[in-house]
C-alpha cells in the first residue's frame, strides 16, 4: 500500500483556499476514484492525469487508487488540480519521493501530452498559499511571472510533467521542443476566456489600440472637466447629463487618464481579480493603471454585480476595482441592476450568494453614469423640436432611482458644444498630465492629512468623522444648512457635500474648506447656480 500527499488550492471568488490531495493505493482492480466535491472539469481530470503520466515515460500504477481532496466540504472546480493529483499519484507509486512533495504547492492543467498548461487565478491562489505558510510553489511556466509578484514564496516555473519528476528526482531536466514559430501559442489558451475583455467593456493600458486617450481632445465643457478632476481626486462618483454629442463618453473615457498610478496593493488586488475573470493580458502579470470597464446597457444584473452558475463569479465592479465603471446611456439599464448597485457603492465590496457558498468580491470604483435629457436627447436644445411629451420624460429620469442618485457626488449639465470651442478658436484644453499632476498633489495632501486612518480618499471618510473631526472654515456650512432645511439635501447628501468640498479645498491647496469650496460643492451635487467659477490651474 502506497500514500503520498501535497497540496493544490481551490479559488472561492478572489479568495484561495489551499487544498490537501491525497493518493492511496490498495491492492485490488485497477480503478481511480476522485472525492471531495469536484465538479465535472475536475472529475475529468482522472484521463488528463493517466494519459500524461504515460505520456512522460512513467509507469501508472495498476491498482485501486483513490485521490481526496481535503477539506472535503469546500467545493473544487476547475483544471488547476491536474499537476497536484498526478505528483500525489506518483508519489504514491514511489516514482518520485512523497517527502519531496509534501510541502509544495502545485497549480497547472495537464495536457495529454504531459505539457503544463496555465490556468487562471494563479495570484490570488498563491496568495493564499503564502498566508497559509508555504514557501514554495510549482506553476506553470508561463504565469512564473504572476506568481513571483508574492514577496517571500520561492515559484518554479514548469513546461512539463516530465521537467517536473526530473527536479523533485535530482536528475537532468529535459529539453522541451519549443512551439513553431509563427503559430498562436497554444500554452497561452488557459489563461483567458475568449471575449471576456469584450463582454464586459474592459479597456485601459495595454488593453486598447492606439495612443490613450486625452483630456485635450475635448472642446469646451470646462464646468465638466472641473467636474471629472475633482472626481479624480477625491474618487467621487459623476453623473454627466446632456443631449447626444455633446462630449459625455469623451469625459468618462479620459478619467482614467488623470488618475493617480496604482500602489502596489492596489495593482496586487486588481491583478488578482483579473486573473481569476480570466482577462489578465498575457505577458502583463501585473496591472499597474486603474481599469476602466464600460459594460453594454443590455447587461444583466449577474454580469454587473458577479454571479453566474456554481461559485459566483466576477462581475463588471469587480473588474472596475480601483478604476472607472462608465454606465453610458444610464437610464436604459435595468432598474434591476442599477439598483444593485446601491450596496457596492457604499461599502466599496459585494456579496453575492448562492446555492453553492457565499463569495465576497471587492468592488471600491469610481462610477461615471452618462444620461440624456429625453429620449430623443433633444429637450434642453433651443429650437431643436423635442417632441417627448412631459410625462415620458418623468418616467425616462425616473429610470435613475433617487437612492442611487444619492449616492451620486457631482452631478454636471454637459452643454452643447459651440462653434467657437470645436473649431478650437476657444484655445485647446489642458491635457491630462497636467491635470493628473494636481490630481496627485491633492491625494497626497489628502493621504497626509489622513494618515493613521484606514481611508486614503476623501470619499472614503465617514461622515461623522468629517463633521468631528476635520472641521470647515466657520460659517462655511451656512448655505448647505439651509439647502437641508428646505429638503435639497438630506443626512448623506451632506456627508457628500462635506466630501466634495475637502476635495476641491485639496485641489485649490487649502488647508480646510471654506465658503467658495462649500458653494462649488453644493452647485456641483445641485445644479442650482451659486457664483462660483469652476476650474483649477489653467481652467481657473
Amino acid at each position: 500500500m502506497g500514500f503520498a500527499r501535497t497540496c493544490s488550492v481551490a479559488l472561492v471568488g478572489v479568495e484561495g483556499v489551499v487544498v490537501e490531495v491525497q493518493a492511496d493505493l490498495e491492492p485490488g482492480v485497477a480503478a481511480f476514484a476522485l472525492v471531495g466535491l469536484p465538479d465535472k472539469s475536475l472529475v475529468e481530470s482522472r484521463d488528463r492525469v493517466r494519459a500524461a503520466v504515460v505520456n512522460s515515460d512513467a509507469e501508472w500504477p495498476q491498482k485501486k487508487l483513490t485521490v481526496g481532496l481535503s477539506p472535503a466540504s469546500v467545493p473544487k472546480s476547475g483544471s488547476g488540480f491536474d499537476l497536484a493529483v498526478a505528483c500525489a499519484v506518483l508519489g504514491a507509486a514511489e516514482r518520485i519521493d512523497p517527502g519531496a512533495i509534501a510541502d509544495l504547492v502545485l497549480l497547472g492543467e495537464l495536457g495529454l501530452d504531459g505539457r503544463v498548461r496555465p490556468v487562471r487565478g494563479v495570484l490570488p491562489a498563491v496568495l493564499a498559499a503564502a498566508e497559509a505558510g508555504y514557501r514554495q510553489v510549482v506553476v506553470p511556466e508561463r504565469t512564473a511571472g504572476e506568481a513571483s509578484l508574492v514577496p517571500g514564496v520561492s515559484v518554479l516555473g514548469v513546461r512539463s510533467l516530465r521537467q517536473l519528476i526530473a527536479v523533485l528526482n535530482d536528475e537532468p531536466v529535459p529539453e522541451e521542443e519549443p512551439d513553431g514559430d509563427g503559430r498562436p501559442d497554444a500554452m497561452l489558451a488557459g489563461l483567458t476566456v475568449p471575449g471576456a475583455g469584450v463582454g464586459t467593456g474592459l479597456a485601459g493600458p495595454g488593453r486598447g489600440e492606439g495612443s490613450h486617450p486625452d483630456l485635450a481632445d475635448v472642446a469646451g465643457q470646462h464646468a465638466a472637466r472641473t467636474a471629472v478632476e475633482i472626481a479624480a481626486a477625491g474618487g467621487h462618483h459623476l453623473l454627466l447629463q446632456g443631449p447626444p454629442g455633446a462630449g459625455k463618453t469623451m469625459l468618462a473615457e479620459r478619467l482614467a487618464s488623470v488618475l493617480p498610478p496604482l500602489t502596489r496593493k492596489e495593482s496586487l488586488e486588481v491583478t488578482a481579480v483579473h486573473s481569476v475573470a480570466g482577462i489578465l493580458p498575457p505577458g502583463e502579470p501585473l496591472v499597474r493603471t486603474p481599469p476602466y470597464c464600460a459594460p453594454h446597457h443590455s447587461a444583466t444584473m449577474q454580469s454587473l454585480v458577479g454571479g453566474g452558475q456554481g461559485v459566483p463569479r466576477p462581475g463588471a465592479v469587480s473588474l472596475a476595482h480601483r478604476g472607472v465603471l462608465f454606465l453610458d446611456e444610464a437610464p436604459e439599464f435595468s432598474g434591476k441592476a442599477l439598483d444593485a448597485l446601491r450596496q457596492p457603492l457604499e461599502s466599496g465590496h459585494v456579496i453575492v450568494a448562492r446555492s453553492a457558498g457565499v463569495v465576497r468580491l471587492p468592488a471600491r470604483f469610481l462610477m461615471v453614469l452618462a444620461a440624456n435629457p429625453c429620449p430623443c436627447g433633444r429637450h434642453t436644445l433651443h429650437g431643436s423640436g423635442c417632441d417627448c411629451p412631459a410625462a415620458l420624460i418623468r418616467r425616462y429620469r425616473a429610470r435613475l432611482s433617487g437612492p442611487l442618485l444619492d449616492r451620486v457626488d457631482l452631478r454636471v449639465e454637459v452643454e452643447p458644444v459651440s462653434r467657437a470651442d470645436l473649431l478650437g478658436r476657444g484655445g485647446r484644453g489642458e491635457p491630462s498630465a497636467d491635470v493628473a499632476a494636481r490630481v496627485g498633489e491633492a491625494r497626497d495632501r489628502a493621504s497626509a492629512r489622513l494618515a493613521g486612518t484606514p481611508w486614503h480618499a476623501n470619499s472614503e471618510v465617514p461622515g461623522h468623522e468629517l463633521r468631528t473631526r476635520w472641521h470647515t472654515a466657520p460659517g462655511a456650512l451656512a448655505a448647505a444648512e439651509r439647502d437641508m432645511e428646505r429638503g435639497l439635501l438630506t443626512a448623506r447628501g451632506m456627508d457628500r457635500v462635506l466630501r466634495v468640498a475637502w476635495t476641491i479645498a485639496d485641489l485649490a491647496g487649502h488647508d480646510r474648506p471654506g465658503t467658495r469650496d462649500v458653494d462649488l460643492a453644493l452647485q456641483l451635487r445641485t445644479g442650482i447656480a451659486r457664483g462660483v467659477p469652476a476650474g483649477f490651474g489653467a481652467e481657473r
